[in-house]
């Protein structure tokens, strides 16, 4: 993973290398390895949900997303910008899903890690404490915006100009297209957790937070 960077209102992927598409790529777009193995995650997250949810669902907004956008002007744009071109616009609603559903997909695997949660670096613990007043605090947001996210969606620690905060989006809708800055996201798609907790998506939620967030992610993020 890389580290990601918002300039003049667009997303921008920084450096090569690492599973993210660099900002001149264009379709067709390919599904991304995982940073990790399978069974990494586990216990938290099961090798089982891991394989359905990369190989099944993620696999399929990229597919579609490529069937949409063959012959079309979007063909030429790397993957941020299609989410950003096709925010809001209804008549270009399925290429507007699939894109930001693969481009939301890319960051949640990168903002988990093998034995991850715990202490974040001393800077960006700093930054929480300033913002939240502390790094439970803003665990607590985390957690409050993913259980209350009403039906499928995300949960976000975002940089908001200066200052940072949490937000939640539903369905594929992605905080790039508000001028915020990704640090970390939480999936609540039932299908991120349901094979392991069922309608415990509280303890899914937990269980993120507490053993696999990638701290290190989002402070390469905030820059």
């Amino acid at each position: 993973c890389r580290a990601f960077s918002a300039s003049a209102g667009a997303a921008v992927w920084l450096a090569a290398g690492g599973p993210m598409r660099t900002a001149r790529a264009a379709a067709p777009f390919a599904l991304p390895k995982l940073p990790y193995a399978e069974n990494a995650l586990h216990p938290a997250i099961s090798a089982r949900t891991v394989g359905f949810h990369h190989g099944k669902h993620h696999r399929a907004y990229v597919d579609n997303l490529n069937k949409l956008v063959a012959g079309t002007e979007y063909a030429e744009m790397p993957l941020e910008k299609i989410v950003l071109a096709t925010a809001g616009q209804p008549e270009r609603a399925a290429v507007f899903n699939n894109a930001a559903q693969a481009w939301n997909h890319e960051f949640y695997w990168c903002s988990l890690k093998p034995k991850g949660g715990g202490a974040p670096p001393a800077s960006l613990r700093a930054r929480l404490e300033a913002d939240f007043g502390g790094v439970e605090a803003c665990l607590q947001e985390l957690a409050k915006a993913a259980g209350s996210q009403f039906g499928s969606g995300w949960a976000w620690l975002v940089q908001d100009g200066g200052k940072l905060r949490v937000v939640k989006t539903a369905n594929a809708d992605v905080p790039l297209t508000q001028g915020l800055k990704p640090l970390l996201t939480v999936d609540v798609w039932e299908h991120a957790y349901y094979l392991d907790y069922q309608n415990r998506r509280a303890d899914h939620v937990k269980a993120v937070l507490d053993d696999l967030l990638n701290w290190d992610f989002a402070l390469e993020n905030l820059g």
